[in-house]
């Protein structure tokens, strides 16, 4: 029972591929770069932050100022204005100058929000690529898994079904079928395992893309690494970018903070409109801010925003020290990953192929049972397996290096 429900899920899920939209590697990530939500999210962050920029630094918009001024409200003229020598409807325009100084560092800090934006795309349109790409491969080798699983599974269908024959010919004892049963089980797990990561790998590429049926099609590439090109490209990685454009944006605050010891000005126009048997006036004023109490008011201020603007550099050389030591476990890992799978290729599946062609031919002399071909062709099933996921390994390692430390990845 449970043999034939790993076979229809197996089957309903290579059924599937049949109708699927196969992508190859590149074509993949290209529509992970178009169609990904949350790199269409930075686009947005980025296109609104261009837009703030339009309007920093500008002067702030002028000001209407209507009233009446000097009406009498007691005394003999009270409730009448227009014999009071002082009364006027007043008529003013209002404008507001904030100091260079602190119109220069809101371009600044726009222009460091735009960079900011930039980066965040960057950093996501990279993250995007990347769990593409292992998507891409996990489901690339999960069907390899599953292939060479059925091709497997093919030859002990045969074998099994010499069993009764040999039952019959005292060859072999009734309960020997046993163990033929167990190894069928075994492989009938190993199979229904190999079916979920095929599941979830597809659900990962169906994420990233928005394919609906992704299936994968072609090989995987090539994945150059270069250590010392790496190493050396560390300093341009968007990682550290997103922290120099941190800094960016606390210099500009820094900026802010000191011109806010510099004084801002106000003008204002007004025309003061009198009773007819008075003349009309017209009055200019100018109104301008005095930062007298810097050591309590903007000099904290000023120290805290210049802390803040070394811590962010500090992180940045702590992250800087980590990817660092990050790139070097990668390339460890991925060295030894390189070793593994020449070990596979070379040793481990050709003696595990032996292995079944020896059993076999003592199987067919009489000196070895069926269940010890059984045995071998499992292992060789295990052992193929084990090398997929070896290569596997190697390419996932390849992707993440590369599209993770490499400087032209996106």
């Amino acid at each position: 029972m449970m043999r034939s429900i790993c076979l229809f899920a197996a089957l309903a899920i290579i059924a599937g591929t049949v109708h699927a939209a196969p992508l190859t590697y590149e074509a993949a990530l290209k529509l992970a770069d178009d169609s990904a939500p949350s790199l269409q999210a930075k686009s947005a962050d980025v296109r609104a932050a261009r837009s703030g920029a339009i309007a920093a630094g500008r002067l702030p918009d002028p000001k209407l100022a209507l009233g009446v001024e000097g009406f009498p409200v007691s005394g003999p003229f009270a409730g009448r204005p227009g014999v009071d020598d002082f009364s006027d409807v007043r008529l003013g325009v209002m404008q507001d100058f904030p100091s260079f100084a602190k119109r220069r560092a809101a371009r600044e800090r726009a222009a460091a929000d735009v960079g900011a934006a930039e980066v965040g795309r960057t950093a996501e349109a990279r993250q995007v690529r990347l769990e593409t790409a292992l998507a891409w491969i996990d489901l690339y080798y999960a069907e390899r898994r599953l292939a060479a699983l059925a091709t497997i599974d093919q030859e002990l269908t045969r074998l099994r079904e010499s069993v009764p024959s040999q039952i019959v010919s005292g060859a072999m004892r009734p309960a020997q079928t046993l163990e033929s049963e167990r190894l069928k089980a075994v492989l009938a797990d190993r199979r229904a395992e190999m079916v979920a990561v095929l599941a979830g790998a597809r659900a990962e590429l169906v994420r990233w893309t928005g394919e609906a049926e992704a299936d994968v099609a072609g090989n995987p590439p090539e994945f150059v690494v270069e250590a010392g090109a790496l190493r050396a490209g560390v300093d341009r990685l968007p990682t550290l970018a997103a922290y120099d454009a941190r800094a960016r944006q606390a210099d500009a605050d820094v900026g802010a903070a000191k011109a806010d010891k510099q004084s801002d000005w106000t003008w204002e126009l007004a025309y003061q409109r009198r009773a007819p048997r008075f003349g009309d006036m017209v009055m200019l004023q100018a109104t301008v801010s005095l930062p007298l109490f810097a050591s309590t008011r903007q000099d904290p201020v000023i120290a805290a925003r210049i802390e803040t603007a070394g811590g962010v550099r500090i992180e940045r050389e702590a992250a800087r020290r980590e990817l660092l030591a990050a790139l070097e476990t990668s390339l460890a890992d991925h060295a030894m990953h390189h070793d593994r799978l020449s070990r596979a290729r070379e040793t481990l599946v050709p003696l595990a192929k032996r292995r079944v062609e020896l059993e076999t031919a003592s199987y067919a002399a009489g000196t070895a049972g069926l269940s010890d071909v059984l045995s071998a062709a499992v292992a060789l099933a295990e052992t193929v397996s084990d090398a997929l996921d070896r290569e596997a390994d190697v390419a996932r390692d390849g992707a993440r290096i590369v599209l993770t430390y490499g400087v032209d990845a996106q």
